[in-house]
């Protein structure tokens, strides 16, 4: 973990800001992995009430994302800050804008649970988006625990799970396929879930993009489409 001197400015007041901002990113990433969480339970356990509370929160999401990006606005315009100050704002605006969309992801996951319960529930209860929903939210919870330690290690191991997603995620729609050509009567319900896990891969994606911003963060280095994480982050 890095040491990036938040809370070593002359002006106690900037030393607030930016610890605010920082904090506040932690409160929305809390708030939408609940609602990852949610949304796959909602599906998979036929909870409507609690798919309609996810739908709801999103409002939740989105106005912590705008309350955000206002704070980050003034922070750049009052300070104008430099070196890690600045990476810190921008890597927050960046963090922020993945996170409103893992909770949009949330939310239409939710939509989906709400169609499923309209139909006849598979023997199998749903178990493809139950395993592909922990692994994801795992993910996710770590993610942000890198963010809060600002511990570069941590997000090159934790981006480096998008690709056991992306595995399962393949295997799922494989399967998915196989269903609606021999059964035609699936089809509705298998398209369903495959839009559902299509939203828990990408919330994968988001994850790795925000461990990938915890490295640009500490290290100050943009490895963004890059083959060899670790290489590009070496000192």
């Amino acid at each position: 973990m890095e040491n990036m001197n938040i809370g070593h400015h002359i002006s106690r007041q900037f030393n607030e800001e930016l610890e605010d901002v920082r904090n506040q990113v932690l409160i929305m990433g809390g708030l939408v992995e609940q609602q990852v969480i949610d949304a796959v339970k909602s599906l998979v356990e036929g909870d409507s009430r609690l798919a309609q509370e996810v739908i709801e929160n999103d409002r939740k999401v989105n106005g912590l994302e705008v309350a955000i990006d206002e704070e980050c606005t003034q922070i750049l315009a009052r300070r104008q800050p430099a070196a890690s100050d600045l990476r810190l704002v921008i890597a927050v605006i960046k963090t922020i804008t993945d996170l409103e969309r893992i909770g949009d992801q949330a939310e239409k996951i939710a939509r989906m649970g709400l169609h499923l319960n309209e139909m006849e529930r598979p023997k199998g209860q749903y178990y493809e988006v139950r395993s592909l929903g922990e692994r994801v939210a795992k993910m996710l919870h770590q993610t942000l625990d890198s963010f809060a330690r600002m511990d570069v290690d941590a997000a090159i191991k934790v981006s480096q799970q998008d690709d056991i997603i992306d595995h399962e995620y393949d295997g799922i729609l494989r399967k998915m396929v196989t269903f609606m050509m021999e059964d035609p009567r699936s089809i509705k319900r298998s398209l369903d879930v495959i839009w559902s896990v299509r939203a828990l891969e990408r919330v994968g994606d988001h994850s790795q993009n925000i461990c990938e911003y915890v490295i640009y963060l500490v290290k100050g280095k943009d490895i963004r489409h890059t083959e060899y994480m670790r290489k590009a982050v070496k000192d």
